[in-house]
């Protein structure tokens, strides 16, 4: 049986994805939405009529919500109320269904995803695959949860979210608060502030006289080398040196409570921050 699907955002850089890893499903019959004339022109460039809002939450089996935070609780007020009894609505994000942005019916099926992205670590063979960082060419895992609705729609939402994110490895059942606490806490929070310092590093060696290539080359080897040990890929562990210059430079970088971003307060109020496009309030 084939389902409509209604991809709200569907010009944007995740809709455009979504649409082109599901438009040749037979499966699927597609629902291609933008609420402003841009977003329409770039469909029509693309050879797509544009849906009318309304009408394609009325017809939709599935809504998929490819459009920013902190727009999703505004869309969602105007297109669930128009939705039928039994229908799903897929967030790409955990922030809007955590803040509770979402609005209450209880008939409807509420479905989050998110990518986990390709790992640093790949089997990959294929060139373009060992050089995709984002998906859709090189495999990689996504997490899920049911949010609201019953107990058989998680197969339901995985298979579609199987299709969207195609190559999928592994699709991991994880709670909407769980999944909050994967992205921001511990992805935007801890994982990219630190990646963001090792580049800012790079570039102060650089200054300092290190030729960049240089540079460059044992930085991006080092990290490779640290995966490795740090993740289990390989049988050794950081020399006695290495620990104690990194216990030293821990003592230097870190705050000692910085683990406090993963409390749950903590969570919301980034989460929060996130679907407002407000700075964080600190308590």
């Amino acid at each position: 049986m084939t389902e409509t699907i209604a991809l709200f955002g569907a010009a944007g850089k995740m809709g455009t994805r979504i649409w082109e890893a599901m438009k040749g499903n037979g499966a699927y019959r597609m629902l291609c939405v933008e609420a402003g004339e841009v977003g329409q022109a770039r469909l029509r460039e693309r050879g797509i009529a544009p849906a009318q809002s309304d009408e394609a939450a009325r017809q939709a089996d599935v809504v998929v919500l490819a459009i920013p935070d902190k727009l999703i609780g505004l869309v969602a007020e105007e297109i669930v109320p128009l939705m039928r009894s039994g229908a799903m609505v897929i967030c790409l994000d955990p922030a809007a269904p955590y803040s509770g942005d979402l609005p209450g019916r209880l008939d409807i099926t509420y479905f989050v995803v998110h990518p986990c992205h390709p790992p640093i670590i790949k089997e990959e063979t294929d060139p373009a695959a060992r050089a995709d960082f984002f998906g859709g060419v090189a495999q990689q895992s996504i997490v899920c949860a049911l949010m609201q609705g019953p107990e058989e729609d998680y197969e339901r939402g995985v298979g579609i979210a199987r299709q969207m994110f195609a190559p999928v490895l592994r699709a991991h059942r994880v709670t909407v608060e769980q999944m909050a606490i994967l992205e921001p806490a511990l992805t935007e929070t801890v994982i990219l502030t630190c990646m963001m310092v090792i580049r800012e590093a790079v570039d102060e060696a650089i200054r300092c006289g290190v030729p960049e290539q240089a540079a460059l080359d044992f930085a991006l080897g080092h990290m490779g080398v640290n995966v490795g040990m740090l993740f289990g890929y390989v049988d050794v562990i950081p020399s006695d040196g290495a620990k104690m210059a990194a216990k030293r430079g821990r003592e230097a970088i870190f705050q000692e409570d910085w683990k406090k971003v993963f409390k749950l307060e903590n969570v919301i109020r980034e989460v929060k921050a996130i679907t407002e496009g407000t700075a964080v309030k600190k308590s």
